[in-house]
């Protein structure tokens, strides 16, 4: 069921119908506290366990058919790598956490499987999320991997996530979504496996690239212990995630409920709006708008005309519906904001220089600097190899990459934001 309005202010694209989400990783958001919970799904702590010390044959021709029997496109290979990592997901101190993942997925994943669907690769691979994140949208890891699907900065630009001041669209489900889904495409077209496109999704295609060499082989598990640590750890617990969804019920595992809105609407917004100011409009919390609208740093939607920006609100009667549109339309809503965007041509020239260096003063932190000088806080703590959020009165930071004088906030122009069908 899809509605549509002509106004200048706003184009309300679609009616999702969705289920909602449960857990939570790391994150640096405190409003996703109550919704996501602390989550041992981490990218950055994966290990290649060690193999069970004995694998009875009799249970493993019994995986090795409940695998096969849910295949579809992605091999899923069974040995007591695998085994591993479902004995670990289906314990009984991670049934609970499952559940959670499980009650989540209803919401995330028909989005991952549409934008799969439109880059023409396996559905399946959706789970991968998991592995990712824990499909939680506000999830960074310890080198400063953001989102449902841990984009690193530098590859996020590369495949069209704005990144600003604004918004950080790798926390967008729907724009990481075809993010992750090109990489992991460009990675199949280059070695003609999905299994090795996964592990490039973790380490690089370039560290496949060489493992392949070193190997002199084309298959996942013969390049493996050429692959880095996590790596070779990576694709066993794709396949275990793959396995634990799908025979959950066999292992005690009981899908939540979230609290999340089971039906949304999506307005494109050609202003700047405050999420305060409409969860004001609609009676519902400024959190749950957030939970929706993760991608917005600084609670404010910042659509222009030429590049709107998605809001997604809980689905809400026709009648309330006109009052939201009337103020959408109107003044009430909107904020004063003279920003740049990453997905709009600018004119280098009409924009103050970024210095080169900022001396740290007394009260200042990293976050703070990044936020102030329109540059990405991992990018920041890349260019000053800081590992720490902690900025130190006195120091010196450079604020590009080079360290040069004159560098624009135009020098972050990207890809226009990769279209997103819903």
């Amino acid at each position: 069921m899809m509605r549509f309005y002509t106004v200048v202010a706003l184009l309300l694209l679609s009616r999702l119908t969705l289920a909602a989400p449960g857990p939570r990783l790391h994150s640096d958001s405190s409003i996703v506290s109550k919704t996501f919970q602390v989550s041992q799904f981490r990218r950055d702590t994966l290990v290649a366990l060690l193999p069970a010390s004995q694998l009875a044959s009799s249970q493993g021709g019994f995986m090795k058919n409940r695998l096969g029997a849910i295949q579809k496109e992605v091999p899923l290979d069974y040995n007591e790598f695998v085994q591993t990592y479902i004995d670990n997901y289906t314990g009984p101190n991670r049934r609970e956490e499952m559940g959670r993942i499980m009650g989540l997925a209803k919401y995330y994943f028909p989005i991952y499987e549409k934008a799969f669907r439109d880059a023409g690769i396996p559905e399946e691979i959706k789970f991968l999320s998991i592995v990712e994140s824990a499909l939680n949208p506000n999830a960074v890891s310890r080198v400063g991997a953001t989102g449902p699907w841990q984009f690193m900065s530098t590859t996020a630009r590369t495949y069209g996530l704005s990144i600003n001041n604004y918004v950080d669209d790798r926390r967008d489900p729907i724009q990481a979504s075809y993010a992750a889904a090109a990489y992991i495409k460009d990675a199949y077209q280059e070695f003609g496996d999905w299994l090795l496109a996964i592990a490039a999704y973790n380490c690089g295609k370039g560290s496949v690239e060489r493992a392949i060499q070193k190997a002199n082989a084309m298959d996942y598990w013969s390049i493996r212990q050429y692959l880095p640590v996590e790596t070779r750890g990576y694709v066993p617990a794709y396949i275990a995630v793959a396995y634990v969804m799908n025979y959950y019920e066999q292992h005690k595992i009981t899908p939540q409920v979230c609290t999340m809105p089971m039906q949304t609407d999506t307005v494109m917004v050609n202003k700047f709006v405050s999420l305060g100011n409409v969860s004001r409009v609609l009676d519902i919390s400024t959190e749950q708008l957030a939970l929706l609208n993760p991608s917005y740093r600084k609670l404010v939607i910042n659509g222009t005309a030429a590049v709107p920006r998605r809001l997604i609100i809980p689905q809400i009667p026709k009648e309330k519906f006109s009052a939201f549109y009337d103020a959408l339309n109107g003044n009430s809503l909107t904020v004063p904001a003279t920003p740049v965007f990453a997905t709009q041509e600018v004119d280098a020239g009409a924009i103050d220089a970024i210095p080169a260096f900022h001396t740290v003063r007394k009260g200042e932190t990293l976050a703070g600097i990044a936020d102030k000088f329109g540059v990405d806080l991992s990018d920041l703590k890349a260019w000053n190899h800081l590992h720490i959020n902690k900025a130190v009165p006195g120091q010196t930071l450079k604020l590009n990459q080079d360290g040069a004088a004159g560098a624009a906030m135009a020098s972050k122009v990207s890809k226009p934001a990769i279209a997103a069908g819903l």
